[in-house]
């Protein structure tokens, strides 16, 4: 087994990446994740990749297209705002069927908003990444052990699909160190033959048949647009039951559950502990995919004896609270602990919020 390493969040998930097989990776400072091509710029060198400092979020976007579309497994990353920059070309990546690893450590906002983290991203990471109505995968870790190992199954994803995939992070999760297990690399051989294996990519026609990458239905005109739709939609039906994936703690018993993701759901997993000291029959349900998200996680609960679902986000208004509230369907009690602009939820907010929706014991 691999030693653990003490590592930053945004290197975590860029070493996680390279021994993933990427070997492109175009960005723009953007805070908090200007440690994300930092890194880049130092590493793919070493791998024989190759790393691009765009002279905008657009450029670098359209940029890691553009290698996906030759076949390399390619990322590109940026924060909340930088995102927005992107979502015209990530719109481009899905009509195209390209696989790219995008990853967002999510700032405040709306607007510039702050540099400080939050988790007010999620719409658009679930529902509206640009226009066109395609859907991702979006992957939310909630530690740095999670963020590598995640970050190594997103290009697994990207290339089984032939669609971006998202990894939804915040500022906290890219600032913070913890120790972690790295996946031991790929080989160059292995990493050779993923790009030889996509017969659709632009390499060249070198004698064969021509390969033409655009969003749209590409050189043959008996493809309506339409056509791909439908095909995406059947897709993204399967991902509610293939891809679909949570974290269930303490739930068996469980008289009322707080609900969260990403580094909320860490804090509130906390909170659960505490709660449960002090008697409250308490449980955790953690999307570990935001995107689709697990409906089935929460139509098993008992609602007979459930008090309430309590839902912990760095988000005002809230935006996760939505999905929670379309699956529960009335049948519990909602409530809320909130945060955003920058400011950290805090565990003492997830406990009273708790204790009040509990009610009497």
């Amino acid at each position: 087994m691999a030693e653990k390493v003490f590592m930053k969040g945004c290197e975590a998930v860029a070493e996680a990446a390279v021994r993933a097989g990427c070997r492109f990776f175009a960005g723009y400072p953007i805070t908090p994740q200007n440690d994300v091509p930092e890194y880049f710029a130092r590493r793919m060198p070493q791998v024989g990749g190759v790393f691009i400092q765009g002279e905008s979020e657009v450029a670098s976007a359209n940029m890691a297209y553009g290698a996906a579309a030759a076949g390399v497994r390619s990322m590109t990353s940026s924060s909340s705002c930088g995102i927005s920059l992107k979502s015209e070309a990530i719109s481009f990546m899905a009509g195209a069927s390209l696989p790219v690893v995008i990853a967002n450590f999510q700032r405040g906002g709306p607007g510039i908003g702050s540099i400080q983290p939050a988790q007010q991203d999620y719409n658009q990471a679930t529902k509206a990444s640009g226009n066109g109505g395609f859907r991702m995968l979006v992957l939310a870790p909630s530690s740095l052990q999670e963020a590598v190992d995640l970050t190594w199954r997103a290009f697994d994803l990207a290339d089984k699909y032939r669609h971006p995939v998202l990894l939804l992070l915040d500022g906290f999760t890219g600032t913070m160190m913890e120790p972690v297990r790295l996946p031991e690399p790929m080989t160059e051989e292995a990493v050779q033959a993923i790009r030889a294996s996509k017969s659709w990519a632009a390499v060249g026609k070198k004698g064969g048949p021509q390969h033409k990458i655009i969003c749209g239905p590409g050189l043959d005109s008996r493809i309506k647009q339409e056509d791909l739709n439908r095909r995406d939609a059947k897709m993204y039906e399967q991902w509610q039951t293939s891809e679909a994936e949570w974290e269930a703690y303490m739930t068996e018993d469980a008289e009322m559950i707080i609900t969260a993701y990403g580094i909320s759901a860490r804090i509130a997993k906390s909170a659960v502990g505490v709660l449960r000291k002090e008697g409250y029959k308490v449980g955790l349900i953690r999307p570990v995919k935001v995107y689709p998200f697990p409906g089935q996680a929460y139509e098993v609960l008992d609602f007979g004896k459930l008090r309430g679902v309590l839902c912990a986000e760095m988000a005002i208004p809230a935006q996760f609270t939505e999905d929670v509230k379309n699956v529960i369907r009335g049948r519990a009690k909602i409530g809320t602990a909130l945060s955003s602009g920058g400011e950290i939820l805090d565990r003492d907010t997830i406990i009273t919020a708790a204790r009040e929706l509990y009610g009497e014991r």
